[in-house]
């Protein structure tokens, strides 16, 4: 009896021995938004708005929601800031424009709820920043005239400094 314990013991304890020497799991790769990328982001998205006679405040989240850069024009109201902060997360966490999360969550009935969720903000002028194939951030905008007026300067201010259009 005892001589068919020992092979089978010592093929558990090879198992056991062998996943104890396994190669540890590899560290996540990630690109991630500067704050020199982020400052640049904002500057370009006040700057775009202003082109259009626009007043507005513009926030630049990183990949996990946080926020990096924020400008507010004077006579923008003190509300639009939360708005901005909102859609650049609703824009990260759904990776698409929050204009278009918002019009899907308008045409599906069982998305009603989402307008509930505190963090997400279902209108236009959120905008994801991609590097590759990365969502590495967002731009929010308020303030501008419009969800519409929102998003463009968001959208001209990923093309003027990163030199292709994120949708």
């Amino acid at each position: 009896m005892r001589i068919h314990l020992v092979p089978s013991m010592i093929g558990a304890l090879s198992i056991v021995c062998g996943q104890a020497f396994a190669a540890a799991p590899a560290p996540l790769q990630q690109t991630n938004m500067s704050l020199a990328m982020a400052n640049a982001l904002v500057d370009a998205t006040m700057s775009a708005c202003h082109a259009k006679g626009r007043s507005a405040v513009a926030v630049v989240i990183d990949r996990g929601g946080h926020v990096l850069s924020l400008q507010r024009d004077d006579s923008v109201g003190p509300h639009n800031t939360d708005a901005a902060r909102k859609k650049a997360f609703t824009a990260l966490s759904t990776k698409t424009l929050s204009s278009v999360f918002a019009q899907n969550a308008r045409q599906n009935p069982e998305s009603s709820n989402l307008n509930t969720i505190d963090s997400l903000l279902l209108i236009g002028g959120g905008v994801p920043v991609r590097v590759g194939d990365e969502v590495i951030g967002a731009i929010g905008v308020g303030g501008a005239g419009g969800s519409s007026i929102d998003e463009s300067c968001a959208l001209q201010a990923i093309e003027n400094v990163l030199g292709k259009p994120s949708r």
